[in-house]
């Protein structure tokens, strides 16, 4: 089973899940979007398999940031090219298992994916 996180580091909800992983005995790898990037083509494979909608984290700070007119046009022709220019904007973290990508972490919701 190959198991990849993509996020940044420092995030507290990264950190849960890495510990439940490591907890549970599940090897994965890291992709910290500050240090290895990230490419429109992996930001585009996130928004077909969940939704560009649920990628797109409005709770952060740097959405808060955006203007009214920025937030009103953004869809999904645009939204790529600002989450890439933003990886703070991308929900966390995304987990991709065997090619299937799951967002955000609840411990229910790891459990199902593992099978555990």
């Amino acid at each position: 089973m190959s198991t990849t996180m993509f996020g940044i580091p420092n995030c507290d909800t990264i950190k849960k899940a890495k510990k439940w992983l490591e907890a549970s005995h599940i090897e994965y790898q890291f992709h910290d979007y500050r240090k290895q990037g990230i490419t429109p083509e992996l930001v585009e494979g996130f928004c077909e398999q969940l939704g560009w909608e649920i990628v797109l984290n409005k709770r952060g700070t740097t959405y808060r940031q955006l203007s009214a007119e920025q937030k009103e046009q953004l869809n999904a022709d645009n939204v790529v090219a600002l989450l890439v220019e933003n990886p703070a904007m991308i929900k966390r973290p995304i987990l991709k298992v065997d090619g299937q990508y799951h967002i955000g972490f609840k411990a229910e919701q790891y459990q199902q994916i593992f099978n555990l």
